[in-house]
């Protein structure tokens, strides 16, 4: 339920989309339950984005922030922004969708 909320987000640019002219997902990287696994799958998503349009923005959804705030996740969310800015050299922006 959870990437569908942000797909429609994005695609009605809503919440943190709203301040883009344009947007368009070239993918959506899922933590697979542990958001732990947010960053090497991030890794693995530039390796299979290659040759495809370059891409300006990061988002880190909403479920990120409810398993840290509300699911006693050990994640320090200021670490994961970070390490996705340094990996990524692009903005990144912590939650999508309004609701």
């Amino acid at each position: 339920m959870g990437c569908e909320r942000c797909m429609t987000a994005a695609r009605e640019r809503l919440g943190n989309f709203e301040k883009f002219d344009k947007v368009e997902l070239i993918g959506i990287v899922s933590c697979g339950g542990c958001p732990g696994y947010i960053v090497p799958k991030l890794k693995l998503f530039n390796k299979w984005i290659d040759g495809f349009d370059e891409y300006d923005v990061v988002f880190i959804g909403n479920c990120i922030k409810t398993a840290i705030n509300l699911g006693g996740c050990s994640l320090d969310l200021d670490k994961v922004v970070e390490t996705v800015k340094n990996l990524t050299g692009k903005e990144v922006v912590v939650g999508t969708h309004p609701w």
